[in-house]
């Protein structure tokens, strides 16, 4: 997976919200908020090929779950592929 380019997250007010950008996105009307786990995977994975695995190694190592633990782990891969799915559904990933 990767993000389509001309997306940019600002904080607006407090909230990150994803903007479109560019002649590419003028369809776009889509409103995309993101709290900090998924600001920080958006963030971490700009300009890179990615799987759902990069993402939920990106979750544990910022939150501090064990790899080892299979729960957690397990959490971890779950929460990444709903977020990626989502992302896939909003178009802002391809």
């Amino acid at each position: 997976m990767k993000e389509k380019s001309g997306f940019k997250l600002q904080d607006v007010c407090g909230t990150f919200i994803l903007i479109a950008e560019g002649k590419e996105n003028m369809d776009f009307s889509n409103i995309i908020s993101m709290n900090e786990s998924s600001k920080l995977l958006w963030e971490s994975l700009q300009d890179k090929e990615f799987t759902v695995e990069d993402m939920a190694q990106i979750l544990i190592e910022n939150y501090e779950i064990a790899e080892n633990t299979p729960l957690p782990y397990d959490v971890a891969v779950k929460d990444a592929e709903a977020l990626a799915q989502q992302w896939k559904e909003s178009g802002i990933i391809e």
